[in-house]
């Protein structure tokens, strides 16, 4: 059980970042000065480096050591892990896309307006809730 709390506990610092850096790229967006746009970089790049991925990256190891330990041989038939793996890595090519903003945002290249970030704001929900009822509720 430890390692599932400490799975989920990455998760959830995992999706606050998600959450929380198409919100600053939609305000970086509609940013006009100086002043603000540094403030942005400066919060979207701790937010990216020290939140965000290494919530991944732990996310990934206690997830990666539930499988080894026993997950994978008791569910390794299951449709549902099968498809909640295939969300996960759709979630790691999100957060890549975030990446890629960040730098766009970084170097003063964004051509992209406030409302695209706003639904891309949106993505991580859709992640969130198959995941959680993949994991949970177990439906095939």
């Amino acid at each position: 059980m430890w390692l599932k709390a400490l799975h989920l506990i990455f998760m959830v610092t995992w999706f606050a970042g998600l959450f929380y850096l198409p919100r600053l790229f939609v305000y970086h967006a509609m940013s006009e000065d100086e002043i603000s746009n540094a403030r942005f970089k400066v919060m979207e790049r701790k937010l990216f480096f020290g939140i965000m991925t290494p919530g991944m990256v732990v996310t990934f190891i206690f997830g990666i050591w539930m499988l080894a330990d026993y997950a994978w041989a008791m569910y390794s038939h299951a449709g549902w892990l099968h498809v909640k793996l295939t969300l996960l890595l759709l979630m790691v090519v999100y957060h890549y896309f975030c990446y890629v903003w960040l730098q766009d945002f970084k170097h003063d290249r964004n051509q992209r307006s406030h409302v695209f970030y706003r639904w891309m704001n949106e993505v991580p929900v859709l992640f969130l809730v198959g995941i959680i009822i993949l994991a949970v509720v177990k439906p095939f």
